[in-house]
């Protein structure tokens, strides 16, 4: 075991700057006003656990289909640009179908453990330890419970202003993040 205080720390911002629980906070309160209650813990867990198994099982599966790890890194990088785009100009790029209940699917999947978030967890196992994402995924797990659990304090708290503002500075690290996951990948395309 290969733990590396640095690739948790790195995982983990990485991984927050996607999963963006702090800017998926207005989606949350709608979700929660419009359908009720939300169970915090049952979401959390089911979004570890699809992350866990697609960290290990995923790569697998671009075996079975013929794709190497730094093919879909360098994909993933272009979803990542986008998501970074999306989350500085205020745009949406990618529209989900509108949800019809606040249980797991529309909260779980694909709001936190999304395709961002999957394309992600690959790209990340091409350059870290498997045991260092575990920890940033379960590190992330607990501030998406928190975040849900007092998204309504939180609202309260930061504002509309204070929200725009954290989405917009987490989209430029994402954007960071992308550019730098292109140009470690890309070479590995060519070799």
């Amino acid at each position: 075991m290969n733990f590396d205080f640095r690739e948790i720390v790195t995982a983990t911002m990485v991984l927050f700057a996607v999963i963006d629980i702090i800017g998926s906070i207005p989606v949350i309160i709608g979700l929660r006003a419009k359908f009720g209650h939300i169970q915090s813990g049952k979401a959390s867990l089911v979004s570890a656990g699809i992350m866990i198994a697609f960290l290990f099982v995923g790569e697998e599966i671009l075996k079975l289909i013929g794709i190497d790890v730094n093919s879909f890194a360098v994909a993933g990088s272009f979803v990542l640009f986008f998501l970074a785009l999306e989350m500085i100009l205020g745009i949406r790029l990618y529209k989900d179908e509108q949800a019809t209940s606040a249980s797991i699917v529309p909260i779980a999947f694909p709001l936190i453990a999304g395709a961002g978030t999957m394309t992600t967890l690959l790209s990340l196992r091409a350059e870290f330890q498997s045991i260092n994402i575990i920890f940033a995924i379960l590190l992330n797990i607990i501030l998406v419970y928190l975040v849900l659990k007092s998204s309504a304090k939180i609202e309260r708290m930061l504002g509309e202003n204070g929200l725009s503002i954290i989405r917009k500075v987490f989209g430029v690290v994402l954007l960071a993040i992308a550019v730098k996951l292109f140009a470690t990948n890309v070479k590995g395309l060519f070799v």
